[in-house]
């Protein structure tokens, strides 16, 4: 995308032949190059801006608060219209947690969001390639990193709790966001949680992929805050 970078060829056709000359087993074309071969055709510059698809994420979360939800795209004619191809409009690394799903909270439908979920929204090399590919390939508008109130995994880190298998992982990558929240007024797990939102958006634009996409004004990236009592998400970046 960028001639700053010659190393690196961000161009779906460039992504998609060299997936296909790497990997050589057709996979690649059979399962992502139709979508790769789609994005070619759409027009040079989208309609749809990083601030409007902010904009009705947003909006859809107001009627989620306010029970007046319309539950779009949710119909059987959409599940047959997305089963041949997916154009999600914004992507969303969000935590684990069983109480906040994005496509509820957000009030959008089968094929709106390109959803990473993983235990403290924390951004993983998996969760960044995943999010490249939902931004650079699919053409999401807009990542949104929500935490949420309240995080267990925040608490644990916080904690110092001594957890079993590969739990620790988790709360080693949010143990810096503890440390640098911890002399902050107010509630600590709240100052925290919303620490680690900003070091999780920071590690996304850190990442070459993304930051062409802000650059060319393509993309946003930005933080989230779900409060579990109210449903209300509230911007924090």
């Amino acid at each position: 995308m960028s001639r700053q970078h010659p190393q690196i060829n961000l161009s779906r056709r460039g992504l998609l032949k060299f997936g296909a000359g790497a990997i050589g087993t057709g996979v690649l074309t059979a399962g992502l190059g139709s979508n790769l071969l789609a994005a070619e055709t759409k027009p040079a510059e989208d309609e749809i801006t990083p601030d409007k698809v902010l904009q009705e994420l947003l909006e859809g979360n107001d009627r989620f608060v306010k029970a007046k939800r319309r539950n779009p795209n949710q119909t059987h004619s959409r599940l047959v219209e997305v089963a041949k191809g997916q154009k999600p409009f914004a992507s969303i690394l969000g935590c684990a947690d069983s109480r906040v799903p994005s496509e509820i909270v957000f009030d959008q439908g089968l094929g709106d969001l390109f959803v990473c979920r993983i235990a403290g929204n924390i951004a993983t090399t998996q969760q960044i390639g995943s999010l490249e590919f939902g931004s650079l390939v699919l053409g999401t508008k807009v990542i949104l990193v929500m935490g949420h109130e309240r995080c267990g995994a925040v608490e644990a880190a916080i904690k110092g709790a001594e957890v079993p298998g590969r739990i620790g992982s988790l709360l080693e990558a949010i143990k810096p966001s503890v440390e640098s929240s911890k002399d902050k007024e107010g509630d600590k797990l709240e100052n925290a949680c919303k620490a680690n939102i900003l070091a999780q958006v920071e590690k996304l634009k850190s990442s070459t992929v993304l930051s062409e996409l802000i650059k060319a004004e393509k993309l946003k990236i930005v933080g989230g805050y779900y409060d579990l009592d109210t449903g209300k998400i509230s911007i924090v970046s």
